[in-house]
């Protein structure tokens, strides 16, 4: 079949690797300009830095597997920083963890070796689908072409974006549309800081309690970055909703204070910025792995799914709904 995918994040790019398997011809749509999704590194002025997704664990026996083999590859590496909890800005134990991973030499590459040998068409966005007889078109919008492209035929399509924008996009198949409208998402916001000089804190990470920030880490201190204090931050879910149309520049300001406030540090940075993630964690994930109309041959899957873990968003979960979701048709 000719699939196309709408979607180059982790959870596409894990289904388009499922089906290039079975020798199936995929077609993936991504409307930003490089591959990766809430994993995509940042190229800034100081360098490229994780300014989405910061690590990743492993709880099942399939993503543990897969792990190995990225492990094997080179793509991942441990991340070993010492990562605290900070109230009223005191550091405390985080307690006992699972091994952290991360992609190297930033998240984003994970996303880049997902993606070789992958038909990806890059800054393409998919405004509609409609049907075809027993097929699919797709309404394609780039900045370099005056009007919306059609594309296709294709003998299936997948959606592997946030619930909020794959609603939008199924209104030729209400019944997944319904359940994907049944989503909530959150937003966030990230906060980008590159000092001169070290800041002094004795951790590299922290999951912060109250205030406007839920977690800074020291980027640096995760293997093969570039070397010198690099900080990034998010805002908690709550001040992101509040926030959420907050001019960039007001909102920088804002994540900055609090910024010092948790740290105790007044040190002004060279280099900030942000970004505002408008689909950024799953409120309630959805329960099972994808949606799959096998009639129609349309499907949804990402990291708003549950797939059986505890909790959703994370890479694990991207990664568990493209595979499973490639394997059902495959």
């Amino acid at each position: 079949m000719h699939i196309a995918i709408i979607g180059a994040g982790l959870a596409g790019l894990s289904c388009a690797r499922e089906l290039l398997a079975a020798r199936h011809t995929v077609t993936i749509y991504e409307k930003h300009p490089d591959v990766g999704g809430r994993t995509r590194t940042c190229e800034t002025e100081v360098g490229g830095l994780d300014f989405g997704a910061q690590y990743f664990t492993a709880q099942s026996d399939a993503f543990q597997k897969r792990v190995a083999a990225w492990r094997r590859a080179g793509w991942v590496a441990p991340w070993s920083g010492k990562l605290v909890r900070l109230e009223d800005g005191k550091a405390q134990s985080a307690g006992r963890a699972q091994q952290r991973l991360v992609g190297v030499p930033g998240m984003g590459s994970l996303a880049g070796h997902l993606a070789l040998g992958a038909d990806v068409r890059l800054e393409q966005r998919v405004n509609a689908i409609e049907a075809h007889g027993d097929q699919w078109l797709l309404s394609v919008e780039a900045d370099t072409v005056p009007i919306p492209a059609t594309a296709g035929p294709f003998d299936a399509v997948i959606l592997a974006i946030p619930s909020d924008q794959a609603t939008l996009l199924l209104e030729a198949a209400p019944e997944l549309g319904a359940k994907t409208a049944a989503m909530q998402m959150a937003p966030c916001w990230s906060l980008i800081l590159a000092f001169q000089d070290t800041l002094g804190l004795a951790y590299d990470g922290a999951w912060v309690q109250g205030g406007r920030l839920g977690w800074i880490a020291r980027d640096a201190s995760k293997p093969q970055r570039r070397p010198g204090e690099h900080w990034i931050a998010h805002s908690t879910p709550e001040w992101a909703t509040e926030h959420l149309m907050e001019d960039p520049e007001r909102a920088r300001e804002k994540l900055l204070k609090a910024f010092h406030e948790i740290t105790g540090s007044a040190v002004q940075p060279v280099y900030s910025a942000v970004h505002r993630w408008p689909y950024a964690q799953a409120l309630q994930p959805l329960p099972g792995v994808f949606l799959w109309d096998e009639a129609r041959r349309i499907g949804v899957c990402g990291d708003w799914f549950d797939c059986g873990l505890e909790g959703g968003g994370r890479i694990e979960n991207a990664c568990l709904s493209g595979m499973a979701l490639g394997n059902a048709i495959a």
